[in-house]
């Protein structure tokens, strides 16, 4: 059982990187009817929907796309700011979609941004609260440990509609202002699926681990 539970946890994110590596890589090699590059497309929406303080810029790296609403700055890899692909114009309309979150007031959003500094104490202190307190057989230490761990396990669940409504409004954005065309739309819905998957399988192994140590927790209390 515990040689099952182990290999879930390390297959599910494996399997959700190889997925998205593959679909990345795979519609990258696609260049849009458009001929459009990622920044291109950034640049566009981002004009269409009357935002102009954030900047786009490129950033080294593969797959390193994100958007930092503190700086207002969208940064694309290299590859998909200069390259003119399905994939890299699905995942730049994804990161603009991050930026009308912003705009927009999207509350989601703002939550997990408050979440960002319990997620990241949470996932590096909470493994080495429960491990203590697991060979001293203290539930005093398990019990925090468990708490921080479920702030970081919050941000995941956070994490999920904020990515998933990103993703929306960008499909909603490249087929409005007719940015992709015909079968582009279904390659381009494939890339984002693909990484949203990504998503899905952090925030299912932050739940399967968070569970154990609460099943952990509780049997050393009944124990006592």
């Amino acid at each position: 059982m515990f040689l099952l539970y182990f290999f879930l946890l390390l297959a599910i994110p494996l399997w959700a990187q190889f997925r998205v590596k593959k679909t990345y890589s795979k519609y990258s090699k696609i260049p849009s009817s458009l001929g459009m590059s990622g920044a291109e497309v950034a640049h566009k929406i981002l004009n269409d929907n009357g935002i102009y303080d954030v900047g786009v810029e490129p950033v080294r790296g593969k797959l390193t796309d994100h958007y930092d609403p503190r700086q207002k700055v969208l940064r694309l890899s290299e590859d998909n700011y200069h390259g003119h692909s399905i994939a890299g114009i699905a995942v730049a309309a994804h990161e603009v979609g991050h930026a009308i979150q912003d705009a927009n007031d999207y509350g989601p959003l703002g939550f997990r941004h408050t979440l960002v500094p319990v997620a990241s104490i949470g996932s590096n202190l909470s493994y080495f609260l429960i491990l203590i307190g697991i060979l001293m057989g203290a539930a005093n230490l398990i019990l925090p440990g468990i708490l921080l761990m479920a702030g970081a396990v919050l941000f995941h669940l956070v994490t999920l509609p904020v990515e998933f409504n990103a993703s929306n409004r960008a499909m909603d954005q490249v087929v409005s202002l007719g940015l992709i065309r015909n079968d582009e739309e279904r390659q381009a819905k494939k890339v984002l699926n693909a990484a949203a998957f990504t998503y899905v399988a952090s925030a299912l192994v932050a739940l399967l681990e968070l569970s154990r140590f609460v099943l952990i927790f509780i049997g050393m209390n009944s124990d006592d």
